[in-house]
């Protein structure tokens, strides 16, 4: 859940789970509904995916204890180089180096590396130079000296050395910093510059009929793959803007029944800058079976959706509606 995600957020998550999934075996045995439903509203769906194949894994190889070698936590699916070492490191003390944001800010300064760290030969030394580090502090004769390390290099690069308006003042490495000797601390790490961000436009349709729902489930091989979604499609921007009328009959092959216009909000994923438009309409017959399935309200409320089709969802006042 920590991964690409904040503490604050996931403790609400974290807690939640727990609460209905505290084992291992629970973890492995649980449903596809209900993991994505636990997880929804956190995003990066991949993981909870791997989080259920590690589950398996570890009952399945470690007895159902959590492996405590750095190769074998590695070998977890969803693991990768740096949460094996934080994992080891933090929980084991083990002399396993870690290279996150915060800890490549800090080395790239502190050693005054002025090339791009993601480049393979850069990042190869950032990782060589957090082993040593770690490797000197399990010789140290102090408890947790690993765990600290590694925990320390983590908090300095996110509370003190920063990327804007660095305290260089209050930071115990400034005598050794490389950056701030040659006052280079604002333009390292050299990162490339984002690419610019790109405006997306979709239309979603929400359509019922007789007190059903017309929903998709997103396929397996896609982002967000697995959830739920009312039915849309993206417009491309054109010599003139279409209606949604127009959209509507170009996506289901008919007509639009009346449209009323539910709402519209932006977001973002990576770079894209996505406005949704959300309408609604009534349907009677059985002309768009085939384009999903048809879910009561009750139903709605147990399914797992996207991020942005959730909003849509919440717009509607499903909780005075009968089943």
């Amino acid at each position: 859940m920590l991964q690409q995600t904040q503490v604050k957020t996931v403790i609400p998550y974290w807690e939640r789970w727990m609460r209905e999934l505290p084992t291992l075996a629970a973890a492995a045995q649980a449903g596809p509904e209900q993991l994505h439903k636990l997880w929804e509203g956190l995003g990066y769906y991949t993981r909870v995916r791997n989080l259920q194949q590690a589950a398996r894994q570890i009952l399945a190889r470690h007895h159902g204890s959590f492996p405590q070698t750095h190769a074998d936590v590695l070998a977890l699916p969803g693991i990768g180089p740096y949460t094996a070492g934080a994992i080891c490191s933090i929980a084991y003390n083990q002399p396993t180096p870690i290279l996150d944001g915060n800890v490549i800010r800090v080395l790239t300064r502190v050693f005054g590396i002025a090339k791009n760290p993601k480049e393979k030969a850069t990042n190869e030394r950032l990782w060589q130079l957090a082993a040593k580090l770690v490797q000197h502090a399990s010789r140290i004769p102090q408890p947790n000296s690993c765990s600290r390390l590694n925990q320390s290099l983590m908090e300095l690069g996110a509370l003190v050395c920063t990327p804007r308006k660095a305290q260089c003042q209050a930071c115990p490495l400034q005598p050794l910093c490389v950056a701030y000797r040659d006052q280079r601390v604002a333009s390292l790490p050299c990162l490339v510059r984002r690419e610019p961000p790109t405006a997306r436009r979709f239309v979603a349709f929400v359509i019922t009929r007789r007190g059903r729902y017309l929903l998709r489930q997103r396929s397996h091989d896609v982002v967000n793959a697995l959830l739920w979604e009312f039915p849309n499609v993206e417009v491309v921007a054109g010599r003139r803007p279409l209606r949604p009328e127009e959209i509507y009959e170009r996506t289901f092959g008919e007509p639009a029944p009346g449209l009323t216009p539910l709402t519209t909000f932006k977001h973002s994923i990576t770079r894209y800058r996505i406005t949704l438009e959300a309408y609604q309409t009534a349907v009677t017959g059985d002309e768009l079976t085939l384009c999903g399935v048809w879910r009561t309200p009750v139903q709605l409320r147990k399914l797992a959706f996207t991020s942005a089709h959730r909003k849509i969802l919440n717009r509607l006042n499903l909780n005075s509606e009968v089943d």
